[in-house]
């Protein structure tokens, strides 16, 4: 019944100009969980913003957010409101995908949550393009690779590995399937026996990954043919960065475990040299994924003609 009446309130409220306003800026501080970046994204000033909230609980009577000098969220009253604000509003912008879907240049706002190693592949190398064709599409990349739910923190796609994808979601494949590459510096290498087997890395320093967000080490997996393993590797230094892996194996710092198109132009050059690639096991390339959903934003159907069109 509360759903309901809530529903009721909502749609009576939409068919005014001001109020219809007031709710839209509600459910922007609560998608952005800031009042600053909620004023920026909506183009007014922080006071006005303020005083469009304190308009609007005043017209409920009901507190809708609790703010404090660092934070905002929304109450329980609050989080009814915007989950009923939430389904309007998607069928609303749902409506007017379909009109901009019809025009020659598409507009709106995209949010792309993506792993630092994949924006440096698949989106730095399109940006000045993409920019040039549809300059009217206010596109926001968030690197993150912490795994993040792109419902829950309201992306409109993700790029991840196809291993790590969730089941509900509609893929897109962006690369071949992938595979791990061992690999030293020949000044590393040089007076040491190189590795034939994965057992043999315990003789070696080798550079630790640490999964980003104060995660577990990972441990180097390995397999040929029926036979699959895991080596819990040992070295002085542990990064969370592939980029700052490649750079210390360069150095010398020790053997390094990553993609094998991250470190093939350095095999190519002999800076880097590989080995047990036969126990190096292959598993699915880079996917961009997004929600199943009725309408596909016209801005996210161009945005991922485009990076297919232009991926390696």
């Amino acid at each position: 019944m509360a759903y309901y009446l809530t529903g009721l309130l909502i749609l009576r409220y939409i068919m005014r100009g001001s109020e219809f306003t007031e709710l839209r800026a509600f459910a922007a501080i609560v998608e952005e969980g800031s009042f600053i970046r909620a004023s920026a994204r909506l183009r007014i000033s922080p006071p006005a913003l303020s005083q469009t909230i304190r308009q609007l609980e005043a017209r409920l009577g009901v507190r809708l957010l609790n703010r404090t000098t660092r934070s905002v969220a929304p109450t329980a009253a609050g989080e009814t409101l915007f989950a009923r604000l939430a389904v309007v509003f998607g069928e609303l912008e749902g409506a007017v995908a379909d009109v901009q879907a019809a025009r020659d240049s598409p507009t709106g706002s995209l949010r792309i949550n993506v792993p630092r190693i994949a924006a440096m592949r698949f989106i730095v190398p399109i940006l000045g393009d993409f920019q040039r064709a549809y300059p009217d599409i206010v596109l926001t990349i968030i690197v993150d690779d912490l795994l993040t739910d792109i419902v829950e923190g309201r992306f409109d796609a993700g790029i991840r590995l196809g291993e790590r994808l969730e089941r509900d979601m509609v893929a897109v494949k962006l690369s071949d399937d992938l595979q791990m590459a061992a690999v030293a510096a020949p000044a590393y290498l040089k007076g040491r026996a190189i590795p034939r087997f994965p057992q043999d890395l315990h003789q070696h320093r080798c550079i630790n990954f640490q999964w980003p967000g104060g995660g577990n080490i990972y441990r180097w997996e390995f397999s040929r043919g029926k036979r699959s393993l895991e080596i819990a590797v040992e070295g002085s230094l542990i990064v969370n960065d592939t980029e700052l892996m490649l750079n210390a194996a360069l150095e010398g710092a020790g053997v390094a475990y990553m993609l094998d198109y991250q470190v093939q132009p350095s095999i190519e050059t002999g800076k880097l040299v590989r080995f047990l690639e036969n126990w190096s096991p292959s598993f699915p390339g880079f996917y961009l994924y997004h929600p199943s959903r009725r309408h596909v934003p016209p801005a996210l159907r161009v945005f991922i003609d485009f990076i297919r069109t232009n991926r390696e």
